[in-house]
């Protein structure tokens, strides 16, 4: 019995000890930065991994909630920079009890940017100046690509000197202590001056000989100030980028000169012209007139304008051609014994359709019978240098004068006269066969202006 009792004792001091026994709260957390951005607005995951706890007492120092007693208080933000304090108190029933803290710094948030100035203009060399408008960095990485210098690591890099023409892509890398943005502009500098022009001289004047009409057309590269010279022209100087035609009315040989700046540099070119005496008198060479099958296949035509200065096909006469046709030959066959030049407006000996509002134009097709006063020989056709001789010529159109003509006599000197009044010569130098492709072949001298 006694022993019983001594047992039974033993066993209620053991239970009594059991139930004294206090269970320890090990306080622990850690928490997550989401997309591990440290700049405001920062959102922080907390990472609950405390034993033993019962009661949980979160403080949030510049959080939003500012506390929490969850064990899991979740996702807590912030949004101003600083350093902080996340604390966690955590107990249970038995009085047991931890703390433990975690700072966090918040950073600012990086606005990256910067603004490119050019200090005079963007030919080359070209001057930039950098502004960096970045907030919420503290080391920056510049690098200009083609630049003097080519890197730095100043927040303001001062004066940076492009010298190659072209797209320079420049790039900034702004970084606080965690955390690191890149941006990039492309600048473009302009080419080296470059000067150079052209001039050309109207349809009517291709001859050179005054007055001589000429226009200018430069091709200058990154000029921005023109200053042209013509001497012995109307007007003799210009500074427009594209001047006006210029008049030369003087024979003589001229200098065109151009003096082109874009600030930086300056740069002239001159070009030599010779303009020649009026002569009055404008010469086309080597023309073929077709036979009428050859016109009327549109092979080889009959129709010459002077002002155009090309042959036209039966196809190509319209109400615009009509009013410029001048000459027309009529070869009856490749036999070449029937042949007249002919006036536009009138065609109905020919087998040629009728042009509406065809100029006249006056001809002698045969000076050895046409019992006129009007004469001129092949030597004379070929010597003439100037309207001399069609000044005084009277073209008198007579029906002797107007007869058809062979192929007997090479050369054969035509004389004419333009509704406008202007004369020349047609100077027949051969007959060509060739079929329905048959052709004569013809020079022309003919005043430009009638006197």
């Amino acid at each position: 019995m006694i022993k019983k009792i001594l047992l039974y004792s033993v066993g209620l001091v053991l239970i009594s000890c059991a139930k004294e026994t206090a269970i320890p709260v090990t306080v622990n957390f850690d928490f997550e930065v989401a997309k591990d951005d440290y700049s405001v607005p920062v959102k922080v995951l907390i990472n609950n991994k405390t034993e033993g706890a019962e009661l949980y007492e979160w403080h949030f120092e510049g959080g939003e909630p500012s506390s929490s007693n969850s064990r899991n208080p979740g996702v807590i933000s912030y949004t101003n920079k600083g350093e902080y304090v996340i604390e966690l108190t955590a107990t249970n029933q038995d009085g047991s009890s931890d703390t433990k803290s975690i700072p966090i710094q918040v950073d600012e948030p990086i606005y990256i940017g910067f603004e490119a100035t050019n200090l005079e203009n963007n030919f080359s060399p070209a001057a930039y100046t950098f502004k960096n408008t970045t907030t919420g960095a503290n080391q920056f990485y510049w690098t200009f690509e083609g630049g003097v210098p080519e890197n730095s690591t100043k927040e303001d890099p001062g004066q940076i000197l492009f010298k190659t023409p072209g797209e320079h892509k420049v790039k900034l890398e702004a970084s606080s202590d965690r955390e690191s943005y890149n941006f990039e502009k492309t600048i473009k500098v302009s080419p080296y001056l470059d000067v150079d022009f052209t001039y050309t001289v109207a349809y009517n004047d291709d001859d050179y000989q005054v007055p001589v009409h000429v226009s200018i057309e430069k091709t200058a590269i990154s000029a921005t100030i023109y200053q042209w010279d013509f001497p012995g022209a109307i007007p003799s100087t210009s500074n427009q980028e594209n001047p006006e035609e210029v008049v030369y009315t003087t024979s003589g040989t001229y200098t065109i000169a151009v003096t082109a700046s874009n600030g930086k540099e300056v740069k002239t070119i001159t070009k030599k012209i010779e303009v020649f005496k009026n002569t009055n008198l404008r010469t086309f060479s080597n023309i073929k007139l077709g036979i009428n099958t050859a016109h009327l296949n549109h092979t080889i035509g009959s129709f010459y304008s002077i002002a155009d200065r090309r042959v036209y096909t039966a196809n190509e006469i319209d109400d615009k051609t009509a009013l410029t046709i001048d000459l027309v030959y009529y070869g009856f066959s490749n036999s070449f014994s029937t042949n007249r030049f002919t006036s536009p407006d009138d065609l109905s000996d020919t087998t040629f359709p009728d042009i509406e509002n065809a100029k006249k134009t006056k001809f002698i097709n045969s000076q050895e019978s046409c019992n006129c006063n009007a004469s001129l020989t092949a030597l004379q056709f070929d010597t003439m240098e100037d309207d001399t001789l069609f000044q005084n010529l009277i073209v008198d159109e007579t029906p002797d004068g107007l007869k058809d003509f062979d192929n007997s006599t090479v050369p054969r000197i035509v004389l004419f006269q333009t509704q406008e009044g202007k004369k020349g010569a047609i100077k027949i130098k051969k007959y060509v066969e060739a079929g329905q492709e048959s052709y004569i072949l013809i020079d022309i001298k003919v005043q430009k202006e009638a006197q």
